[in-house]
């Protein structure tokens, strides 16, 4: 999985809600190309319960992708960022405050990630994301951020369950 060559620049499988930062990172994909370089699943309305057959649509996008595309909305720390980690796709993440109830968040988007030193590439906004993607970079170079990606995620996860676990 590390050294794999991955045939997908990025991915974005999820839900495009009206007058979001999603609908907006959709345009933007369709209207630079980069639609035809990513896995892009898109769907009109949230279903509660995923299917097995769109789980391993979920997992291989993560896995063939080098980068996962991971708007925000009424929240700004998603799942989609730590499983795109495990799989090693460089988490390209909406840096900015959301509406959600966590008013600590207000001042610091993402903080436990950033002094974390997590590898993310962080936008403020999506129309950015061209000019982040590194299409030039060498099969050496996206080696070496896959591997340092998953070589954070692994001591990052082992720095959480410490810290909790002193809670308890």
């Amino acid at each position: 999985m590390v050294n794999s060559t991955r045939p997908f620049l990025c991915n974005f499988l999820g839900t495009i809600y009206k007058n979001s930062s999603r609908e907006t990172l959709m345009g933007i994909l369709e209207k630079t190309g980069l639609d035809k370089e990513c896995i892009i699943i898109a769907r009109e309305k949230w279903l509660p319960q995923e299917t097995a057959k769109s789980l391993r649509r979920y997992q291989t996008a993560l896995a063939q992708s080098e980068l996962t595309l991971c708007p925000m909305e009424i929240y700004m720390e998603g799942y989609r960022i730590y499983e795109a980690c495990a799989y090693g796709s460089v988490p390209v993440v909406e840096d900015i405050v959301t509406p959600g109830g966590c008013s600590a968040a207000h001042s610091s988007p993402l903080r436990l990630l950033k002094a974390a030193g997590a590898p993310f590439i962080f936008l403020k906004d999506w129309k950015a994301l061209p000019g982040f993607l590194e299409k030039g970079m060498s099969q050496e170079e996206r080696t070496e951020r896959r591997r340092r990606l998953l070589e954070w995620y692994s001591s990052f996860r082992l720095q959480m369950k410490d810290r909790f676990t002193e809670v308890f």
